[in-house]
């Protein structure tokens, strides 16, 4: 792609389809799961050759609590497992990792894991990989709406003066672009709860791949048809010298 200036400065994924991709091969969920890291694993290293600056990956979501236990622990394990494995890699690539999230609920065991790689990879310029780790984005918008009517109730803020920049600010996700690019894999169609507040004016990939089979030329696919997109933010786009804009109302 030669138009670097349509590359996204921040591309989020929902990593959708591992539990499918088991099951056609006769394979147990875990095994999709842990198929599912390798495909996170290049997607890490395609987006920051793309030149990427914030990846965002929906890792456990709050109603995955929901699932079977084993696949919880399972799951629970392979974030310890994970960050064993991946930490110095990342950090040799120049990559910080941040969890985006309520941490309350996670073992003692995988908060200690969370917090050795935010620190082994605080460094790191060349991209953030920001993983979403009981994430929900009704929860996120409610805690942010209770943390300025506090400050409203103590008098520290006037309720007339919030505007989105301040509500934004009260987000997990304060100090962080929002995403250019939602990419979501294995043929649905929807967030679930997936940066709901940040995603307004992104742009929305979808294909039918399941999330293991998510390689380069996949990726290389969304981001040729985000280069391709003609992003308004609710504007009207110029038109040619020469032409004039339709008057019968229709964008």
């Amino acid at each position: 792609m030669n138009e670097t200036t349509r590359i996204p400065s921040h591309v989020a994924i929902i990593m959708d389809g591992n539990g499918r991709w088991a099951r056609r091969r006769g394979k147990e969920r875990y095994e999709g799961h842990m198929a599912g890291m390798d495909a996170l694993r290049a997607t890490v290293r395609n987006a920051a050759e793309y030149g990427v600056g914030y990846l965002t990956v929906y890792a456990f979501s709050t109603e995955n609590w929901g699932r079977p236990q084993h696949e919880v622990d399972a799951l629970m394990h392979l974030i310890c497992k994970g960050v064993e494995m991946e930490t110095p890699a990342l950090a040799e690539q120049g990559v910080r990792v941040l969890i985006l999230g309520d941490k309350s609920r996670f073992s003692p065991e995988v908060l200690d894991a969370l917090d050795r790689i935010e620190n082994r990879t605080a460094q790191g310029k060349r991209m953030t990989l920001i993983l979403a780790l009981n994430y929900s984005s009704r929860n996120e918008i409610a805690a942010a709406a209770r943390k300025l009517a506090r400050k409203a109730a103590a008098g520290e803020i006037d309720p007339d003066q919030i505007t989105e920049q301040s509500f934004g600010e009260a987000l997990y996700t304060a100090g962080i672009p929002d995403p250019d690019l939602v990419i979501r894999t294995s043929g649905e169609y929807r967030l679930s709860n997936f940066l709901l507040w940040q995603a307004s004016y992104a742009e929305f990939y979808f294909t039918d791949t399941l999330w293991p089979d998510f390689d380069k030329a996949e990726f290389d696919k969304a981001m040729r048809e985000y280069a391709s997109r003609d992003r308004r933010y609710g504007l009207v786009k110029s038109e040619p010298e020469g032409q004039t804009a339709p008057q019968d109302g229709k964008a």
